[in-house]
């Protein structure tokens, strides 16, 4: 049987985060295939996390390096690029003949870019994207034998303006298998939702705008409510909270499901980011329309109509979400258009195969692969002579 080690920056926590429900999919994945999975993680976010076999590690440990010889694995998954940096020395030396995957969730650099873009209130431009993050997580990117990019447009970004090598790429989105239908209906919804965990800044910057806008939709539909969860709920989220104005701060979500199927439009004017969002998959799957933004949409469709409307004018913003809310007849239309996006885009059939197919070419021909990628055996070698030893400092001064 052939062994998979993931090591995980966090325990997946699928109800609480779409990065929690990506690990979980690739689980399965490696699972069908018949492999062994073994997780190792040093986080201890335990109380809302998925119920899966977990081992320990320390970091800066050379514990670690006994475990992962013991567990001889055929490929290493890393959890985003930070766990590569931290782990990736020290596979390299105990495990040479292992395939090495990150999964980069999403490109972390691409969304510090935007961050740093938003914050000073300008249009993100190329030079923003070559910021420390950007080093670091190429260089992990180059020094493993395949990354996992979530989203077609991080894809091509890659390939087209940065010029890594396909062949250490790997698209794979998230994964839609058969699933129910939502069977309620227009008239037995009400109420405006919005999600995300609140550690993510993104999720946050989100609500701040829903905040700035809900009054103008309120004033339209001054019956309607905006119920607002997410995990992680800080103070500065629930003083938001206001029951005179309908802006209802619920807390974690119990179940999205449930959630989903009462309310009847998802909100998500979502600021910067990168990646694919949860929230919006989630949307189309349980049979609930959505008014995002251009960021909030990205990599998503394809050139299929939207389940609602991509606007980034808060003016326009307010007016669609009015009017998804009012006509039933523009509301079914746009359900039934997330129904075909998951079908086209997200179909787990068009990608489980050629994923578990490419890690076992891998495995097979893994000696040809590191040759041809002499950039990753340069950084590589480098980082033995700069984070090892970095580690090792660190790990004699927490012995003394």
């Amino acid at each position: 049987m052939k062994h998979l080690v993931i090591i995980g920056l966090v325990i997946p926590e699928p109800a609480s985060t779409a990065a929690g429900h990506r690990m979980m999919q690739l689980i399965q994945l490696f699972s069908e295939a018949d492999y062994k999975i073994s997780f190792l993680t040093a986080s201890n976010n335990v109380e809302f996390s998925e119920k899966i076999e977990i081992q320990k590690i320390e970091i800066n440990n050379e514990s670690f390096d006994e475990k992962i010889r013991n567990l001889n694995p055929d490929v290493i998954l890393f959890d985003r690029y930070v766990t590569e940096e931290q782990f990736g020395w020290r596979v390299s030396e105990n495990c040479p003949n292992a395939v090495k995957i990150i999964d980069t969730e999403d490109l972390h650099f691409l969304r510090e870019a935007r961050r740093k873009a938003f914050v000073e209130s300008r249009i993100v431009e190329k030079k923003d994207f070559i910021n420390d993050t950007f080093v670091r997580e190429i260089a992990s990117i180059l020094r493993c034998d395949l990354s996992l990019i979530i989203s077609e447009f991080e894809y091509n970004l890659l390939v087209n303006e940065f010029k890594i090598n396909p062949s250490l790429l790997f698209y794979i989105p998230f994964l839609t298998e058969n699933f129910d239908k939502s069977k309620t209906r227009f008239e037995d919804r009400k109420h405006f939702v919005s999600i995300g965990n609140f550690l993510h800044e993104p999720n946050w910057q989100t609500v701040l705008k829903l905040k700035q806008i809900w009054k103008s939709i309120k004033r339209k539909l001054p019956e309607a409510e905006l119920h607002i969860y997410g995990a992680y709920t800080s103070q500065k989220v629930l003083d938001l909270h206001n029951d005179k104005d309908g802006f209802l701060v619920k807390g974690r979500a119990d179940s999205v499901e449930d959630i989903y199927n009462k309310a009847k439009v998802l909100l998500a004017p979502i600021p910067f980011g990168a990646g694919l969002k949860g929230k919006l998959w989630e949307s189309m799957k349980f049979g609930l329309p959505n008014v995002t933004s251009s960021i909030g949409a990205e990599g998503m469709q394809k050139d299929l109509p939207w389940n609602g409307f991509v606007e980034d004018s808060d003016e326009i913003f307010v007016e669609k979400a009015v009017k998804l809310y009012q006509n039933e007849n523009l509301w079914n239309e746009a359900r039934e258009n997330g129904y075909q996006i998951l079908e086209s885009v997200f179909n787990k059939n068009l990608f489980a195969d050629s994923f578990i197919n490419k890690v076992s070419e891998l495995m097979e021909n893994l000696e040809n692969h590191s040759t041809e990628n002499y950039l990753g055996k340069i950084l590589q070698h480098h980082q033995l002579n700069s984070t090892k030893y970095m580690s090792r400092w660190i790990e004699e001064k927490n012995k003394k």
